[in-house]
């Protein structure tokens, strides 16, 4: 009889201290969950974040865009627009300052523009014949695909605009180097008079 309820004391004990090992396996469990859960959902705010900055920017983008085309002070087809983060960058030629500054204006009063980086060129010559914008368009093909076909540019992030044989490379890059590689491929294409660097090195 003493040694039936020892047995039943013993298995007690066990059973105890099962249960609270498996309260405490469960805690855990729960624990790891809710920290992964946690975790998931930071990512997918982080996501939403990111999605939701891009679709801000093109939104930006196009709403500066129409109000350059609606200003009938700026002549130039020759802008191009970029906003990061609401920093709009205008790039390209224009026939004057005052067409630029015009530019530049325009695009501050543009709903969700933080501020506008001014990277516009005065051309040289007031008209460009077709011909010589038949060769600017061939150049500026031939120098994207020469950026594309190179491994060290992240040519997909490089914008190039050619205006009687001067190319402007705008956008990001992520270092000196490839800022660099950038210009020397596009100074070694054929019709390329001289190049305008003005690409941005990520901070």
């Amino acid at each position: 009889m003493k040694k039936s309820k020892f047995a039943y004391s013993m298995m007690a004990v066990v059973l105890s201290s099962a249960l609270v090992g498996g309260n405490a396996l469960a805690e855990t469990m729960t624990s790891k969950a809710d920290n992964a859960a946690d975790t998931a959902g930071a990512k997918i705010d982080s996501s939403v974040n990111k999605v939701s900055n891009y679709m801000g920017d093109s939104a930006v983008t196009a709403k500066v865009k129409s109000a350059l085309v609606d200003d009938e002070a700026i002549k130039s087809t020759d802008i191009s627009v970029d906003t990061t983060h609401g920093v709009v960058t205008l790039s390209g030629f224009v026939a004057s300052q005052a067409e630029a500054d015009q530019a530049v204006a325009a695009a501050k009063k543009v709903e969700g523009v933080k501020s506008v980086s001014d990277k516009l060129h005065v051309r040289d010559a007031k008209e460009q014949s077709p011909k010589a914008y038949a060769g600017d368009t061939a150049t500026t093909g031939e120098v994207k695909a020469k950026l594309l076909a190179d491994d060290i540019v992240p040519s997909r992030h490089v914008k190039v605009i050619t205006t009687e044989g001067v190319v402007q490379l705008t956008g990001t890059v992520e270092n000196q180097a490839q800022s660099d590689r950038a210009e020397s491929v596009a100074k070694a294409v054929d019709g390329v008079k001289s190049v305008k660097n003005d690409l941005q090195i990520k901070p």
